[in-house]
């Protein structure tokens, strides 16, 4: 038995029952924080949005869909609430009208998780929801990072000179020294492209790709194996875009591009990295409006419950360590 917060049980209180917290865990502000490993948190915020917006509404409904899930992981053999003391620490403030204050309080909300030992995993918003992620999380060393998405997010600007946005973001964190660009790794890279030099940036900086044409010849696990790989053993970011999927896994997402990773694989390869040293992690860009059926946010949920069994797995590892 432990006295780590517990999720509520569909066997004692209906799914529909209740207030909707990420996986019916109890919600636990910051201000009462319980010395957690593992917080799981919401930003509503699409100001970085180029096209379709709408993902700030997204923590929301992914919190109303996690309440169909259930806590014991078939694969791992583990339940992640038994190991680690996570919770639902409610939602980061943000100012839906003014960019530069909301970036400060996304970094001044992460930080105060962070200060307390705990891993941040936040569910978005938009894909510039991981800078501010970033500049807390990689302010002492780069990280290395995994990045699950249809589109590098490495533009140097959109329009004319539009330099922080959803496609940007992880552009400047490598200018900024957040990230080590020899140890990032994208995963379902895809899609029509501006132009034939379009990659030529972050080629020279060393960012490897593993496309969808490696994935479907090799399979879920040699993905995985190839991400640790660059990875290593140092710390690193996970960073999720609902949009490597493909659409009819997840329709529901601002910029959907066809012949993505299915649902399986997601699972697969992100249960093939289990035991990486994870400081942090987002998923992102699920756009209510656009999935009537709830579908996209059903399956940001079971991801993000994968993601969350990794980061939980990890604290208990470390505190094994000592």
């Amino acid at each position: 038995m432990t006295d780590n917060p517990t999720p509520i049980s569909g066997m004692e209180l209906a799914r529909y029952s209740g207030h909707a917290t990420f996986m019916r865990l109890p919600h636990i502000p910051l201000d009462r924080d319980e010395g957690l490993d593992v917080a799981l948190f919401g930003l509503p915020w699409d100001g970085g949005t180029t096209t379709r917006n709408g993902s700030r509404y997204g923590p929301r409904q992914i919190r109303e869909m996690s309440t169909l899930l259930r806590s014991f992981h078939p694969t791992f053999r583990l339940n992640p609430y038994q190991i680690a003391r996570i919770a639902d620490v409610g939602d980061a403030p943000t100012n839906p009208v003014e960019f530069e204050t909301t970036l400060r309080q996304l970094q001044d909300f992460i930080a105060r998780i962070t200060a307390r030992g705990t891993v941040p995993l936040a569910i978005g918003g938009d894909h510039f929801c991981s800078f501010p992620m970033l500049r807390v999380l990689g302010r002492e060393r780069p990280l290395g990072m995994v990045h699950f998405d249809a589109h590098t997010d490495m533009y140097d600007h959109y329009y004319k000179n539009s330099r922080y946005t959803h496609g940007t973001q992880f552009r400047r964190a490598i200018e900024e020294g957040l990230l080590d660009p020899k140890r990032v790794v994208q995963v379902g890279i895809r899609g029509t492209a501006f132009s034939e030099d379009e990659h030529d940036w972050l080629f020279a900086q060393g960012v490897r790709h593993i496309g969808m044409d490696f994935l479907r010849d090799n399979g879920p696990d040699a993905v995985a194996a190839e991400i640790r790989a660059v990875l290593g053993d140092g710390a690193s970011y996970l960073t999720f875009d609902i949009d490597a999927l493909d659409p009819s896994c997840a329709p529901g997402t601002g910029v959907p591009e066809i012949g993505g990773i299915n649902t399986y694989e997601a699972q697969r390869i992100l249960r093939g990295l289990r035991g990486l040293d994870l400081v942090g992690a987002d998923l992102v860009e699920v756009v209510p409006a656009l999935d009537q059926s709830g579908t996209t946010a059903l399956v940001a949920a079971n991801l993000a419950f994968e993601i969350m069994c990794l980061l939980a797995d990890r604290a208990a590892t470390r505190k094994t360590a000592g």
